[in-house]
């Protein structure tokens, strides 16, 4: 796997190891239809993601409204003072999003969906090879991602979600309970588990 772009010089929270995971199964997910996720941040997972779908000349839906998610906010843990629009008093990160897609010469290949997930799977009609959820960790936000999107996955479709934390020690739990509720489903199996990336496919 080569990247167009220094991975490291963009901003998030992606281990390199769940990097290279979610290209692998990208590379695989694109002969079944397009891939989406949710959550872009400033784009490092869209560009392990979008190289992916690039070999396989398939579109990545990048979903995001990029106001930040609650540990993105002033006084947060994760707060980014560069990505603060002091203007309109909230987080941006889409001008940095941009950014990191001419960068990695992205542009022909993610479509940056701007809005929250109930918003932009209203009128979704397209099936989905793979779904990538790294969007909020309140329970609310988490919830919505998989509800809105885990019903657009073909079968034998991946499901990634990242950041799941079986202790609740080591971190938030939505993540690990939208885990365990699209097993608890019928509709997945897990696959495999990389770092705090779950991997699940579609039965």
């Amino acid at each position: 796997m080569k990247l167009a772009v220094d991975i490291d010089s963009v901003k998030g929270f992606l281990d390199p190891a769940e990097g290279e995971a979610l290209f692998d199964y990208a590379c695989a997910a694109t002969e079944l239809g397009p891939v989406l996720e949710v959550g872009s941040y400033c784009g490092k997972s869209t560009v392990y993601l979008g190289e992916a779908c690039r070999s396989r000349c398939v579109s990545l839906y990048a979903v995001d409204h990029h106001r930040g998610s609650e540990e993105h906010q002033p006084g947060e843990e994760y707060h980014d003072e560069s990505l603060f629009d002091g203007h309109s008093g909230l987080m941006d990160s889409f001008r940095e999003f941009r950014q990191t897609m001419r960068e990695a010469d992205l542009e022909d290949i993610v479509v940056p969906v701007v809005a929250s997930s109930i918003v932009a799977a209203r009128n979704w009609r397209t099936p989905l090879g793979m779904v990538f959820i790294d969007g909020g960790h309140s329970l609310e936000a988490a919830l919505a991602d998989y509800r809105s999107w885990a019903g657009h996955i073909v079968q034998g479709g991946t499901l990634a979600i990242h950041d799941i934390f079986p202790d609740p020690a080591e971190g938030g739990q939505a993540p690990h309970d939208i885990f365990k509720l699209a097993l608890a489903s019928g509709l997945f199996e897990k696959v495999t588990l990389v770092k705090t990336l779950g991997l699940l496919r579609r039965i």
